[in-house]
């Protein structure tokens, strides 16, 4: 009799374990544009082990892939900030409970032409560009010409990030321009000496210039340990305690190997 319980339960576990397998041959994963590099290479790589499974991958900003998990239409929210309270109080309510996992640290770095002398600013001086109290290069040590401010859209972590850190809730200049990703922006800023904007630190390139704040450079260590001033965790957020192929792909990417792609996208490591 214990040996015929024995077998039904180790044929239940084995049937529950194929059907939670088969339940999780897809993975969707949707939102921040910052976190998109990190979540395409680590998706490569993943694939590349468990062939089977079928990942969908899309860049829409961490307001956009916050929604979408509350309401349930990816399994993934990629995040450059953590979750608000108005967004979670929302989840609550649809009986949702995002569950956060930090999977790398970014710096948010102000960036201009390769040909603009200026290599340093304040956060005060970004500040005053950002809300439009300075206007020209030669007001911080440039050439004597109008400055081009570049900005996210507001459904942007990296915005949020850069509404805290740097805006400290000022408005940004109706003047400025808004773009919808990083990768835009860069193309914007490596095609226009006046133009300054700012991006995570994996998208960081040789058409475009990193600049100092405060006079540190942003390099992994300084970011890791938080001595240049604008740097953030990066996230992806599970509804509820991940599951079946959500847990694994956590696991893979908080993984030494995950960590090490995260090294390679130019992000830096949370160990």
């Amino acid at each position: 009799m214990k040996k015929s319980i024995t077998l039904l339960t180790t044929v239940i576990l084995m049937l529950s374990l194929l059907n939670n397998i088969a339940e999780a041959s897809s993975l969707i994963i949707k939102g921040s544009t910052t976190v998109l590099p990190i979540a395409q290479a680590v998706i490569e790589s993943y694939v590349a082990l468990y062939p089977d499974i079928k990942c969908s991958l899309s860049g829409e900003g961490s307001g956009n892939g916050i929604k979408a998990l509350i309401d349930g239409t990816c399994d993934i929210a990629n995040s450059s900030r953590f979750i608000e309270v108005e967004e979670a109080e929302m989840a609550f309510k649809k009986g949702a409970y995002p569950v956060p996992f930090g999977v790398a640290i970014d710096a948010i770095i102000p960036i201009v032409h390769p040909e603009n002398p200026v290599d340093n600013l304040t956060l005060e001086q970004l500040r005053d560009i950002y809300i439009g109290k300075i206007t020209n290069w030669k007001e911080v040590g440039g050439p004597d010409k109008g400055i081009a401010v570049i900005t996210r859209d507001t459904s942007s972590g990296t915005f949020e990030i850069w509404d805290e850190k740097v805006m400290k809730g000022a408005k940004v200049t109706p003047r400025a321009q808004i773009m919808a990703s990083s990768g835009a922006i860069v193309q914007a800023v490596s095609q226009n000496r006046l133009a300054i904007s700012y991006i995570g630190i994996g998208y960081m390139n040789k058409y475009v210039k990193g600049l100092k704040v405060e006079d540190v450079e942003a390099t992994p260590e300084t970011v890791r340990t938080g001595e240049f001033p604008i740097s953030r965790y990066l996230f992806m957020f599970t509804r509820g305690w991940p599951q079946g192929e959500t847990l694994r792909f956590i696991n893979f990417i908080l993984s030494d190997e995950g960590q090490k792609i995260v090294e390679r996208t130019g992000f830096v490591t949370i160990r």
